[in-house]
């Protein structure tokens, strides 16, 4: 900690210690207050020239700036709907109280009362008949944030970057926004939201490596889950036709631009649809939901327009490697495909199956190359094991990828619903997990019973929400959307430096 702060941390909590001393309560439990900032903007944003509000204002808010230290000084106090200037002078006041008032710092947080009038500059004050300090702040705002240049300190202090840069609070306006506009989309059609367990006893799903935990009282290994999507089914064979689940997936892999090991996943199923079915109304959906964040299909992400206007453009993922990878997988073995795996850099490719083999050609050559809206199509079954295969070529399963600036933003299937056949597609599963795979799914004979049982034709549908508010937002990296994203761990030398300046300036107000 630099010398500069420790002396800012010190006489902040000497203030503290003032403000008590003076009878004042720097943390009460309460305040009432009968406007916001941005109300007393509008109710009051015709005054002019020497015109006051016919009665007084009570709000609240944190200080942002300050100026003035004589009998007359100004305030910005800033609350959740914007930011409003407060005028304070001493023959108000009253000598003592307009003493104290010059002592608050930025960061401060008050509650004001007075009249609304117009300064000589034009802007809208109110002027401070009473104030009350409502929480002391005891560590100093940046004067000038580092954020624009110092990423990791936003992501670590969301709380300050949230303060201090509003273009920051409104990318999570929208995202509020944006769950909301998917809500309403779905069940204006008939969708029903459901919410399924976090805590899984098999890995399914999907195919990711799990974060694993354990359940003391039961004695047992838990998964946090990687995907809804068993569950939901299990919900479709129960007799709910029209579903969907807004939540928290879990997967422990890598951190980049466009992953972070726990996001928000949206799911859908829907009974007696198809992929076909799932496909416009995920068109529909996302060109919609775009056009109501934004208010138009065109949109600038990371200096790139996309357009979100339908229709989207359609492509066969094997057509989709012969073009971008120059890459013919039609009618290879699974040696063969093993042996274009290695050519082509996949690494470890002459051990892993062929579905992961061209997960990762397709990962690696097709999806940064697709800009636009695309809709990737009809995969190799050795890709999805829990899709269904096509009606016109049982080596490929009825499954849409939906790329957007080379991130992946939906996935579907037409879903299997076949016990049999799921059975066989677990064991091929089960033994490239037995062979080292760790993302490949479990053999789940609950989900098998429940298929047994009978589940209707169903179309599934998951989006990345995360990705969606990063393309609605032109935001260039998942942090930028998430509240709080994960990091590694800082040192506690800090924290330890700040608690050993508290501890002194308690010590020194026991001694008084």
């Amino acid at each position: 900690m630099s010398e500069e702060l420790s002396d800012l941390l010190k006489v902040r909590r000497e203030k503290l210690l003032e403000f008590k001393a003076q009878g004042m309560e720097p943390f009460p439990y309460k305040f009432e207050r009968d406007s916001t900032a941005s109300q007393i903007q509008e109710k009051y944003g015709h005054l002019q020239g020497h015109d006051e509000s016919p009665k007084e204002v009570t709000f609240a808010g944190r200080i942002m700036t300050k100026r003035g230290h004589g009998k007359a000084s100004f305030a910005t106090l800033q609350d959740e709907s914007g930011r409003l200037q407060i005028y304070a002078k001493e023959d108000v006041l009253g000598k003592d109280k307009y003493e104290l008032f010059l002592k608050l710092d930025m960061g401060d947080i008050i509650g004001v009362t007075g009249v609304v009038f117009r300064t000589k500059m034009g802007e809208l004050t109110v002027r401070v008949d009473k104030w009350t300090l409502l929480c002391k702040s005891l560590h100093p705002l940046p004067e000038k944030w580092h954020g624009l240049q110092d990423k990791e300190l936003r992501y670590r202090e969301r709380y300050v970057d949230l303060l201090v840069n509003p273009d920051v609070k409104d990318v999570f306006v929208k995202r509020s926004r944006i769950l909301s506009s998917i809500r309403k989309f779905l069940e204006g059609r008939g969708f029903m939201e459901v919410e399924t367990p976090l805590l899984h006893v098999l890995q399914g799903g999907a195919a990711a490596t799990p974060f694993e935990t354990y359940h003391d009282a039961l004695s047992m290994p838990l998964f946090l889950r990687i995907a809804p999507e068993l569950y939901l089914k299990r919900l479709i064979v129960g007799g709910f036709e029209k579903i969907f689940e807004l939540g928290r997936v879990f997967r422990n892999e890598g951190m980049s631009f466009k992953h972070n090991p726990e996001y928000t996943m949206l799911e859908v199923y829907e009974a007696y649809a198809d992929y076909h079915d799932v496909l416009k109304m995920t068109e529909e959906m996302i060109s919609t939901i775009i056009k109501e964040t934004t208010g138009k299909f065109n949109i600038e992400y990371k200096g790139e327009t996309i357009n979100f206007e339908p229709p989207f453009k359609r492509i066969p993922l094997i057509e989709a490697l012969k073009h971008f990878g120059n890459i013919d997988i039609s009618g290879k073995t699974e040696d063969q495909i093993r042996k274009i795996g290695k050519d082509k850099g996949i690494e470890g490719a002459l051990e892993i199956g062929a579905g992961k083999i061209i997960n990762e050609l397709y990962d690696k050559f097709v999806e940064p190359n697709l800009r636009q809206p695309t809709f990737i199509v009809d995969y190799p079954i050795e890709t999805s094991p829990l899709a269904k295969k096509k009606r016109d070529n049982p080596k490929l399963v009825e499954r849409f990828e939906l790329i957007v600036a080379g991130m992946e933003i939906a996935n579907a299937f037409s879903e299997l619903n076949d016990p049999l056949d799921q059975r066989e597609r677990f064991k091929k599963q089960a033994e490239l997990k037995a062979a080292g795979d760790v993302e490949a799914e479990s053999m789940d004979e609950d989900f098998l019973r429940a298929l047994e049982y009978g589940m209707p034709p169903a179309g599934g549908l998951g989006v990345g929400i995360d990705r969606l508010v990063m393309l609605a937002t032109d935001s260039p990296s998942i942090r930028d959307v998430l509240f709080f994203p994960h990091m590694k761990p800082i040192s506690k030398v800090v924290e330890s430096e700040e608690m050993e300046i508290l501890d002194q300036s308690e010590s020194k107000r026991k001694t008084k």
